[in-house]
């Protein structure tokens, strides 16, 4: 007889304390005669196999397993939480425990990273977001579960971790050693003036302060000068709502729909704008990508939504669940989702969990498309009626799960098989190696000079020469002189083709440099440089003052108003 090794069942006073906790009424819970059979059935099938089966069993453990087994019926969002592994996190926030520093989803039995943390120890070793993690300490990653993941990775700060990557694209498994430190809270990693009139502020994470952060930032830009804004939130995972929904009410008007959420056994709520704002009416772009989660989605959805700003970039990652905890008596907690939340023109934020529920979501994620930069509307007839949506001022937007831009630059795969292997971070791990070298003699050489380093630092031959020797000798690329023998998928590389794009490596480089020896602030002024969503979305004030004066003026946005 096959044996049953996963017992879905849960003892009838289970739910009854469940009730009690969650402040409801048995009676009113189970509202449905069919409900009241099946907890019949739960509670028959407990009684029996804890009474009759051949070994003694832990009903503890039949009730876990059950709760497990119902939850998997549900989203992965929602998880059974031990009281056990509770204690464990309380614990490590009371010791001198350390993580890695990334922020990462379960997919289809691998983590996936979504973003690292800005100025983490992840992103300092070249960590990426996408980056699959198959491996921790040689051991196997693959099927272990978010827990499982989490215990592997954290550790007492200082103490190292070996993590081996699969990233799109590479065909080999990238090796990285990750040392564990606390991660820092700030959330505006970077605030410059790109020009007299454009200011620029990163926002990596939503938390208590971010609000503040960005305020700060925006007063001290506007002292500069600024008359326009790029708000940047790749690779930004979210973080607590509120802080999104007043940067947005910070830039509109009075009494405009923010997000909302609907749910079956929760109240709806609404979040509206509900203060003047400093920064109402002048042009916003904001840049995203696959790496902009939840509380991101909330603020480029309603910028786009009341054509208040111009989203520019790759679609969204698409989390837009409100989940609980609900306490249990033993200590334990079961994280629920209980509602969805949605943009103001109704726009549900959260990617569909399967593709064949909408056939037509895969179709808006462009795969099949030559373009390096393009608007969705270009394909109008191409996208069904029911994932069309109407802003504010007549414009369409797209549905399907996450936000599309309104411009859209497609991951480049026309770019030089040298510089998709810089891009994809391949020389990250020889750069920090080589920094590790020199050290010493950069910090004597730079100090706290920052601007005297953007301005005049220069990559040196020697430099360049060391940081490809040390990809070789680890294995990450080959450099070979028959153009002939070129393979992007085994990481071969001709001496012309990297002489050839030298200069854009030597800039990634330079960033690489700068975010060593001053922080993560002082990266991007000079990757921006090279950064093909940056660049495109500098060409486009002429649309994002479109958006800024039906703001003032309250007119619909005709087609020919938007390139």
């Amino acid at each position: 007889m096959k044996r049953i090794k996963k017992i879905y069942l849960l003892p009838a006073l289970f739910l009854f304390m469940l009730g009690t906790v969650l402040g409801v009424q048995l009676e009113s819970a189970l509202s449905t005669t069919d409900t009241l059979e099946q907890l019949k059935k739960l509670e028959d099938a407990f009684l029996i196999i804890n009474k009759r089966y051949v070994e003694e069993v832990d009903a503890k453990t039949l009730a876990e397993h059950a709760i497990d087994g119902m939850l998997e019926q549900l989203d992965p969002h929602s998880a059974y939480i031990s009281a056990e592994e509770i204690q464990e996190v309380q614990e490590s926030y009371r010791g001198s425990f350390g993580g890695i520093g990334i922020w990462f989803n379960v997919v289809d039995d691998t983590a996936r990273v979504v973003t690292p943390i800005e100025g983490g120890p992840s992103e300092a070793v070249g960590v990426r977001a996408g980056d699959r993690i198959v491996a921790i300490n040689d051991s196997n990653a693959v099927g272990l579960d978010d827990d499982a993941i989490k215990k592997r990775l954290k550790g007492p700060i200082g103490t190292t971790v070996d993590v081996a990557l699969k990233r799109l694209g590479v065909e080999k498994p990238l090796a990285v050693t990750i040392t564990r430190d606390r991660i820092p809270l700030y959330s505006v990693t970077s605030s410059y003036m790109v020009d007299d009139r454009t200011g620029y502020i990163k926002i990596s994470r939503f938390a208590q302060t971010t609000y503040r952060e960005f305020r700060d930032s925006l007063d001290v830009l506007r002292t500069k000068g600024m008359e326009r804004l790029v708000l940047d939130l790749r690779g930004n995972p979210g973080g607590i709502m509120d802080a999104a929904v007043y940067i947005v009410d910070e830039m509109l008007p009075d009494e405009q729909t923010i997000v909302y959420t609907q749910g079956r056994a929760v109240q709806d709520q609404m979040y509206r704008s509900s203060r003047p704002g400093t920064f109402e009416d002048q042009p916003v772009i904001v840049l995203v990508n696959e790496g902009s989660a939840s509380a991101s989605e909330i603020v480029a959805g309603a910028l786009q939504d009341h054509d208040r700003a111009l989203i520019v970039g790759r679609r969204t990652f698409g989390k837009g669940l409100v989940q609980n905890q609900f306490p249990l008596p033993d200590g334990s907690v079961l994280q629920m989702t209980t509602a969805r939340y949605y943009t103001p023109s109704g726009r549900l934020i959260q990617t569909p969990y399967e593709d064949g529920d909408q056939d037509s979501y895969r179709e808006l994620k462009f795969a099949d498309f030559e373009e390096a930069t393009f608007q969705p509307r270009q394909y109008m007839e191409r996208i069904p009626d029911s994932l069309k949506f109407e802003t504010t001022h007549g414009r369409i937007v797209f549905g399907g799960g996450g936000i599309l831009p309104d411009v859209v630059v497609a991951p480049d795969t026309n770019r030089a098989p040298i510089l998709r292997a810089t891009f994809a971070g391949l020389l990250d791990g020889p750069f920090v190696t080589y920094f590790r070298r020199h050290e010493q003699q950069l910090r004597d050489t730079w100090g706290t000079r920052r601007a005297a380093f953007q301005n005049t630092f220069a990559v040196s031959e020697a430099m360049f020469d060391e940081i490809w020797d040390l990809a070789e000798t680890e294995g990450e690329v080959t450099l070979t002189d028959d153009p002939a023998k070129v393979s992007w998928e085994d990481l071969v590389f001709s001496r012309a083709e990297l002489a050839q794009h030298r200069g854009t490596v030597e800039i990634y480089l330079k960033a690489l440099m700068a975010r060593q020896l001053f922080g993560t602030e002082a990266l991007w002024p000079i990757y921006h440089q090279i950064d093909p969503t940056f660049q495109e979305a500098l060409k486009l004030w002429d649309e994002a003052g479109t958006l800024a004066t039906h703001t003032r003026t309250g007119e619909p946005i005709g087609a020919s108003d938007m390139r």
